[in-house]
Parts: C-alpha cells; structure tokens; sequence
C-alpha cells in the first residue's frame, strides 16, 4: 500500500498546523520546510502529542524528561520562528493508539487554529524501514490527525461538546505527509540547513550524541539527489493530498 501522486500545492495558505507524537518529530523531518513557510508569511503551529517520557540516551532521571524535552521542542521551534507550540495532557510516550479520545483532542486543535494545512507523520508503515518513520506512535498519530482532519474537525456533529466549547467546524484543505512510502514532493532547503541543524541541537536529550550536522546532512543529500535536484543540494520529502 501507498500514497497516491501528490497534488499541485496549494498558492493560498496562510496557516499551517504541524501534529507530531514527540518532541524532536518534527525537526527531523520537517523543520527545513517549516522555515521555508515561516519565510513566505504562513503562521505555523505545532501540536505535539506527548512530551516524550520515553526518550534520551543518558541518565537523566526519568521524572525530569517531560519537562526537559519540551522546553527543547519550545527552543528547537524558536530557530525557525515559530512561536505556538501546543502539548496535549494525558498521552505516553510509546503507548499511543488511534483512539476517539486523540481524534477528538486534534480535532479540538484543528478547530482552535484553523489551518488551511496540516502537516503530520504518515499513517502508512514503509516496510524497508521499520525504525524512525514506522514507530507505532507515528503511525497512530498519523491515523488519528487523519481521521481528525476529516470527518471529525469539519463535521458538526462529531464530538458535540466541541461545539459547546465554542470550537465551531473547519476544513483542512491540505494534508502533507511526512516519513511516509515513496515521498514524491520534494522541498529544497539547501539556504535554510543551518537552521534546521540549529533545531536539531535544541534536542540536546536526543541528539548530543550524535554529529548533526554531518548526519543530517548525508540524509538530506539522499532525499535531493533521489528528487534529481542538482549535486548539493539539500531536501526534504513529503506526500502532499488535498482534503477536497
């Protein structure tokens, strides 16, 4: 199974909500890209699901993680000028599923930022890569924002207590998903690497010990030249579906 071919981008989006299991998801994947909006005047928000209890690879005292890990998301999200960055409460690190509950908290978010984009992980597994993209907490979360972008933020009449709290129906007209099967939409942030590679450090907890910027930029170089962008050039890939 996999996507279909991705649509022609939308030329209007003004904003766009990026919804990731953990600290760090997005700025592996994504942050070159999330520049590149930030640049052209789109208003980017991040909700991130849980605060990563599970992560590190040091030993720091396991109470201290949550909080450690989003005050780096926060710091990571201020290299590339985004300044709303929302957690939900209640979901651990490595033990997301699907779940009405999560489809009602993104769809809740959906509704409170209106996006006209959504950027999220792939609900899809990539079978020749069992470890990073096909954690099962990316995929959940890719299901859930899925199902949250349609029906549950658009319709009325799923989760009715969201329309007592005043979170009136909103249609996402773009999805794009990352870490999925075959990415066919491709992003050159060759000019904004720095500044990835900036977002990447904020996640000392996860990344300390690891060469950044060699490692990544190996990863990126991949991703462009399988795109047929010129030698040295730096992207990222993603698939881009319209929601309509």
């Amino acid at each position: 199974m996999s996507f279909p071919a991705s649509a022609p981008v939308l030329s209007d989006v003004r904003r766009a909500l990026a919804v990731f299991a953990h600290p760090d998801d997005v700025d592996f994947g994504c942050t070159g890209t999330i520049a590149g909006w930030v640049d052209e005047g789109i208003e980017v928000g991040y909700l991130i699901i849980t605060r990563g209890d599970a992560g590190g690879f040091d030993d720091t005292p396991r109470a201290e993680m949550p909080r450690l890990r989003e005050a780096e998301q926060r710091a990571a999200a201020a290299e590339v000028g985004v300044r709303q960055v929302d957690f939900l409460d209640g979901y651990a690190d490595g033990m997301l599923t699907p779940t009405l509950e999560l489809r009602r908290d993104i769809a809740a978010a959906i509704r409170r930022f209106r996006p006209d984009r959504v950027l999220t992980s792939s609900p899809l597994r990539r079978w020749e890569l069992l470890t990073g993209p096909s954690h099962p907490d990316h995929l959940a979360v890719g299901e859930a924002t899925t199902c949250a972008i349609y029906p549950d933020s658009r319709n009325p009449f799923a989760f009715p207590e969201l329309l007592a709290e005043g979170l009136e129906p909103w249609v996402v007209r773009e999805v794009w998903y990352a870490g999925g099967p075959d990415p066919d939409h491709a992003v050159d942030i060759t000019d904004r690497y720095d500044r990835k590679v900036a977002a990447l450090r904020a996640h000392r907890s996860q990344t300390a010990h690891l060469d950044v910027p060699t490692w990544i930029q190996e990863r990126l170089a991949v991703v462009a030249a399988d795109a047929g962008l010129p030698p040295g050039r730096l992207a990222e890939a993603f698939t881009v579906l319209r929601t309509t």
